[in-house]
């Protein structure tokens, strides 16, 4: 597995402790730093998407909410919550790679997520992407064998 989707699924992750913990402490977030089993690089990436949706959560949570009609945030799957406040969180920066970010957390929606999951926030990212004018071509459903990003070195 890449470097960069360690990463993201390591971001899901911290953020889904602290969605059902209702948690940020310091030693809360410390512990689960502890128990991450990542290199150096995955770590470092998951840390930093983890302070961005952190930082901007009520603008990321407000994009979400206009691209998931009919759902109400409080009401979707936590799993799916901590997808898609991650990939809007990558979607937010300068010059993103949108596909590449759509392609990925449709991965670890399929992964982490329920049945439904890979096509809602497939759905869902593709109206964030075009609100913010990022939208590259369509996103392509990735397959088993695809393992992200090509460039990414495994650690």
């Amino acid at each position: 597995m890449g470097v960069r989707r360690k990463g993201r699924e390591i971001a899901v992750q911290a953020l889904y402790q602290i969605e059902v913990r209702g948690e940020t402490s310091a030693q809360s977030m410390a512990l689960f730093w502890d128990q991450v089993e990542a290199g150096e690089r995955a770590r470092q990436f998951a840390a930093s998407l983890v302070e961005a949706v952190l930082q901007r959560q009520s603008d990321i949570d407000e994009l979400i909410s206009a691209a998931s009609t009919h759902w109400k945030i409080d009401r979707l799957a936590p799993v799916d919550l901590c997808v898609l406040r991650v990939a809007s969180a990558e979607l937010l920066a300068p010059n993103p790679p949108t596909n590449v970010i759509l392609d990925e957390a449709i991965e670890i929606a399929k992964r982490f997520g329920g049945t439904e999951s890979r096509t809602f926030v497939n759905g869902v990212l593709d109206h964030i992407a075009a609100k913010l004018g990022v939208k590259e071509n369509a996103p392509r459903v990735l397959s088993e064998t695809d393992e992200g990003e090509a460039d990414d070195e495994d650690e």
